[in-house]
């Protein structure tokens, strides 16, 4: 057995009473073969010596078909029962485990593979649940009664079966070695196959605009080309077992069957006796039969089973994921490193964590929020994102940091935002340890918004919403215009009710990047985290951008990454962060640092 079949047996409840039924149902189903063996091998010897007694056996037999027939019903039902309720303590624990994911390591991994192991792949655990479970609780019972029951009518035929019994299992698990591992190939092919089509459909703008769409349709014909041949072969290995297991079981049934008609044709065994030792044999080795065929069809359940404990075992959580700082190919994400990231921690934002006993978030409006010693390594990267950085933000003050691009500037916003854990320090709001509050308290008390701001598939208004879901429409627009944003929203085909495609598609980077400093003005948090409000909007817009994020900014603590010199003249201190290290910025320096921002 392997360790992912223990861990399913051993973690899912719904699994373990589905065993024990399907060992009880098949212990009764052993014995309603033993009944109907005898009954038909009683009718038949009657039969032959001319005595007339049909009506009651015939009764009998017909009820023992019956029940045989019903309780194979309800071993269906039970076993579909038990695979809809592990698939979804699977899927809950996936998407707990999810949710729970720091944002950073979350964005960083392959979404195609997760959303084709949430589907398709879980559900390739029918198979396995519902056929192949229940053959093997088959297994455990049913030759055992069969060969005391042989044993007791003709003991050399029992002994045929006992040695003949192992041949199946064995010449089973030599094939099913080997289809174990076409199977987690075929697996592996498929989630790749799915993780990079979604790769390419997200992307297919820029592959056109550079003209590799061409060549990424080849790409994708190939791998399923390659997904194709891999499922052919692992069929061709799956009905060379049938076959092999057959022929064995088929042999096995023949060795008995031979001396049991020489021994009748001598009469040395009765007619009676013979008949049932001929209609049990078959049963001895239907359940090996059965068990070798369910193990083919749910070879792909067991890979994916083993993909989804592994993802659950790949982190405890969103703090022990985040607490090396998450996984980011940049070390910051001041230039495209909050591509990705930012669809994560907004849809963390939509979705309750589970109740937990947390400290009482302080007021974050008279809060003063402190970093101490707080260092944070990036798992890809040698040298830390932050070393031991220490600062203090006092209620009501505008920090500015500046410094090149991935410094770290980012990774202190998902810092404050209880996105990433420090590896060493601590995050303090008022003295208490931020790790120790509840985050949905916390973010309810902070408005962020990133360099590329994620939007969601539905209209304008409700994206602006986001962080007030009960605002009127009154508000809405009062937040729009205070953003620049009314003006675009209104040329838009249904206005603020128009649709936005994925990602926020029909608008530019500008309008996507106003529409999220509307949500900022409409939720009115006291705490601002912003990572470059002005980024990808043209001169005109940023002056305009400017004045309205300086009056967003005017009573709150607000906290900016800064690549423009528009916003640094309503700050009230600039820091440079320079890596991993945070400390004042003279004049010079930080205007170098701008400089070389902007021209980059």
């Amino acid at each position: 057995m392997k360790p992912a079949e223990r861990r399913l047996r051993r973690e899912i409840p719904a699994l373990r009473r589905h065993l024990t039924m399907s060992t009880a149902l098949a212990l009764l189903g052993a014995g309603l073969a033993l009944g109907q063996a005898e009954l038909l091998a009683g009718l038949l010897a009657d039969g032959f010596a001319g005595r007339g007694r049909w009506t009651g056996p015939l009764v009998a037999l017909g009820a023992v078909l019956a029940l045989r027939a019903l309780l194979a019903w309800a071993r269906g039902a039970l076993a579909q029962r038990a695979a809809a309720a592990t698939k979804r303590d699977l899927r809950d624990r996936l998407t707990a485990h999810l949710r729970d994911t720091g944002p950073r390591r979350l964005a960083a991994g392959r979404h195609g593979e997760t959303a084709t192991l949430l589907t398709r792949g879980l559900d390739a655990l029918d198979p396995y649940l519902t056929g192949y479970l229940p053959t093997m609780a088959a297994t455990a019972v049913v030759p055992l009664v069969v060969v005391v029951r042989l044993g007791l009518a003709d003991w050399t035929s029992g002994l045929i079966v006992v040695i003949t019994l192992p041949l199946i299992p064995v010449f089973g698990a030599l094939v099913g070695l080997h289809t174990a591992q076409r199977t987690a190939r075929q697996w592996r092919l498929l989630a790749r196959l799915g993780g990079h089509f979604l790769d390419v459909v997200a992307g297919l703008p820029t592959l056109r605009a550079f003209g590799r769409e061409r060549h990424q349709t080849r790409v994708v014909r190939e791998m399923a080309d390659a997904h194709r041949r891999a499922t052919m072969r692992t069929l061709r290995v799956a009905f060379l077992s049938s076959l092999v297991l057959e022929t064995v079981a088929t042999l096995s049934v023949a060795l008995v069957a031979v001396p049991v008609g020489l021994r009748l044709l001598d009469g040395a065994l009765d007619l009676r006796t013979a008949l049932v030792v001929l209609f049990l044999a078959p049963e001895a080795y239907l359940p090996l039969r059965a068990a070798g065929a369910a193990f083919h069809d749910s070879a792909e359940g067991i890979a994916v089973a083993e993909r989804v404990f592994t993802l659950l075992d790949d982190a405890d959580g969103a703090g022990a994921t985040d607490g090396a700082g998450g996984s980011d190919s940049t070390g910051d994400t001041d230039s495209a490193g909050d591509a990705d990231p930012a669809t994560a921690p907004t849809a963390r934002l939509l979705v309750k964590a589970p109740a937990k006993a947390k400290a009482p978030v302080p007021e974050a409006r008279t809060a003063r929020l402190r970093l101490d010693g707080v260092t944070v390594h990036h798992p890809d990267r040698a040298e830390p994102a932050l070393a031991e950085v220490s600062l203090t933000v006092h209620p009501g003050e505008h920090l500015a940091l500046v410094g090149p691009s991935g410094a770290g500037k980012s990774t202190l916003l998902a810092l404050l935002l209880g996105f990433v854990t420090p590896g060493a320090g601590r995050v303090l709001v008022d003295g208490t340890d931020l790790a120790a509050l509840d985050p949905d308290a916390w973010l309810a008390q902070v408005a962020w918004v990133p360099q590329r701001p994620h939007l969601f598939a539905t209209s304008v208004a409700d994206n602006i919403r986001l962080g007030r879901p009960d605002a009127t429409d009154a508000e809405v627009r009062a937040a729009a215009r205070a953003a620049c944003a009314d003006g675009f929203i209104a040329a838009l085909p249904q206005g603020y009710d128009t649709v936005l495609g994925e990602h926020g598609a029909g608008l530019s980077a500008g309008q996507r990047q106003r529409t999220a400093l509307a949500r900022a003005f409409l939720k009115d948090a006291p705490v601002l985290l912003l990572d470059e409000p002005t980024a990808h909007l043209d001169p005109e817009s940023e002056a305009a951008v400017t004045r309205a994020t300086a009056e967003l900014m005017r009573g709150r603590t607000a906290i900016v990454v800064a690549h423009r010199t528009g916003l640094l003249p309503h700050a009230d201190r600039i820091l440079t962060v320079r890596a991993g290290t945070v400390g004042p910025a003279p004049a010079r320096q930080a205007a170098a640092d701008l400089t070389g921002l902007v021209r980059s």
